[in-house]
């Protein structure tokens, strides 16, 4: 994690309630309006933006890569994603609403580009990255979600614009299994609810969406992990479907500590290869209209 000189703290009151978020910006920014990635945390009454912050490197990432990387704060530490499942979807926040502001207000205080965001998380982040991904596609150039499938309730929403997927996914995953599945939390009957879409069903779902052209795509396998690429999308758009090879409920990258019984892989680091991933694909909202 970097030094603060570069980390700016707001609030914005959306839907009756008060969100809070910080912002780095890259140290030396070109004159063009630089790129948002927004990086969600997961589901945890503790958490909030500075735990991505602290647990990635977005931070330096940044810097080599010339973003700006926004951190915010779940409410409650959890994300209302469409599944159904968490305290902030049942409270009916609005989190699209809160992350479209928070896109507006960089690009209006600090100059980023509105149209051109990177919208990365894990697990409940990631599920929130896929609902901005379809229902804010006109701002999402680039989804990367860690240890998070698409929501079944999100299946049939239709975004207005194509964007590019990284999906990474461990296959030792017991949190948010690679196989797709149902939540934790059960409904008040114990039924079963929040199901989610496997890797495999993800990534062809995400080709569809950018009209990528039928065919495998190309796979590159390593002893730890193997990834397969399919491009061709409107605007240039790809889907990247990254498979660990015994990575659990982890960020690639990070080391898990003690109490964290996951396996995880450093292998790649995961906001590295994210951002290397969406720099040619940054593309704005005119290139990747549907």
């Amino acid at each position: 994690m970097a030094s603060d000189d570069a980390l700016v703290a707001g609030r914005l009151r959306i839907g009756g309630r008060e969100r809070g978020f910080t912002v780095r910006l890259p140290r030396a920014a070109p004159d063009d309006p630089v790129p948002l990635a927004l990086v969600l945390h997961g589901n945890d009454p503790s958490a909030g933006g500075s735990l991505m912050r602290e647990w990635t490197t977005f931070d330096e990432q940044a810097d080599a890569w010339g973003l700006a990387v926004a951190y915010p704060d779940g409410h409650g530490g959890c994300w209302a994603d469409g599944r159904g499942v968490t305290t902030a979807d049942e409270a009916g926040v609005d989190d699209v609403a809160f992350l479209r502001a928070l896109i507006d207000w960089s690009a209006e205080r600090h100059g980023t580009s509105p149209d051109r965001v990177v919208m990365a998380g894990i697990s409940n982040g990631a599920f929130m990255a896929h609902r901005m991904a379809m229902e804010a596609s006109d701002q999402v150039a680039v989804l990367a979600a860690v240890a998070g499938g698409l929501p079944a309730a999100l299946r049939d929403r239709q975004p207005t614009h194509a964007v590019s997927a990284m999906l990474i996914h461990g296959t030792a995953d017991r949190l948010a299994p690679i196989d797709g599945g149902y939540s934790r939390r059960r409904g008040p009957g114990g039924e079963l609810r929040g199901r989610t879409l496997s890797l495999r069903e993800t990534a062809e779902h995400w080709r569809t969406i950018d009209r990528c052209p039928p065919g495998p795509g190309e796979t590159h396998t390593t002893e730890f992990s193997s990834r397969t690429t399919a491009g061709g999308g409107v605007g240039g758009t790809r889907v990247v479907a990254w498979t660990v090879f015994g990575g659990g409920h982890t960020w690639p990258g990070t080391p898990t500590p003690p109490e964290w019984d996951e396996p995880a892989t450093e292998e790649f680091d995961a906001a590295e290869e994210i951002c290397r991933f969406a720099q040619p694909l940054l593309l704005p909202a005119d290139a990747r209209r549907l």
